[in-house]
């Protein structure tokens, strides 16, 4: 075999992974939940269900915080705001929710509360430790209680906004602190999408 058939041969069983890998990522859906999925039950600050199924329908910004949290959420709730100013008509479609990484102290009326100190088109959703607990997994959230000298605590956790179609398909995500110009072509493109 002459190297220009060897070349060829080699491009060719690339393109044939490349093409079952996109087929498997495309098609094949997790039973037990995987990215985005899986099965939990909490409840918005207006005392409203939410579960997977709230993320359907329209598309969403998706962050995962908490009230006491000093400076990254209300940076980002901030940010979310300032978004939708920018969006301006364009950006009516476009839900955003805040999910409480600390449901100990994140109560429904203290979370609906914070949200809409900042802007009135985010929801604040929070639940048992348990459930929340259920939703960080499906979203591959990291978070975790950090005690502290005089006996309080605060959380670490993943400062990430998720960006989610009208299916309740993942799409990209925001970065803490990324540059407003390229998130709000992001955002504009997932409204886009719808």
């Amino acid at each position: 075999m002459n190297l220009r058939t060897f070349r060829i041969v080699l491009w060719s069983a690339v393109v044939v992974v490349a093409i079952a890998a996109a087929g498997l990522y495309m098609f094949v859906k997790p039973t037990t939940g995987g990215f985005g999925g899986g099965q939990y039950t909490l409840e918005t600050g207006a005392g409203q269900p939410f579960t997977a199924a709230s993320l359907t329908g329209g598309p969403s910004m998706l962050f995962f915080g908490y009230t006491h949290c000093p400076d990254v959420c209300p940076t980002t709730l901030s940010e979310m705001a300032a978004w939708y100013g920018q969006l301006g008509d364009a950006g009516k479609p476009l839900r955003a929710f805040f999910v409480t990484v600390d449901p100990e102290r994140d109560t429904p009326a203290v979370i609906n509360d914070y949200v809409h100190a900042v802007s009135d088109r985010v929801t604040g959703v929070t639940g048992t430790p348990s459930e929340v607990g259920k939703m960080e997994t499906a979203w591959g959230v990291y978070a975790k209680k950090v005690p502290m000298a005089d006996g309080d605590y605060s959380m670490d956790h993943t400062a990430t906004v998720y960006l989610i179609d009208s299916r309740g398909q993942f799409q990209g995500t925001i970065a803490y602190d990324e540059d407003s110009a390229t998130a709000l072509q992001k955002l504009k493109n997932l409204i886009a999408k719808g």
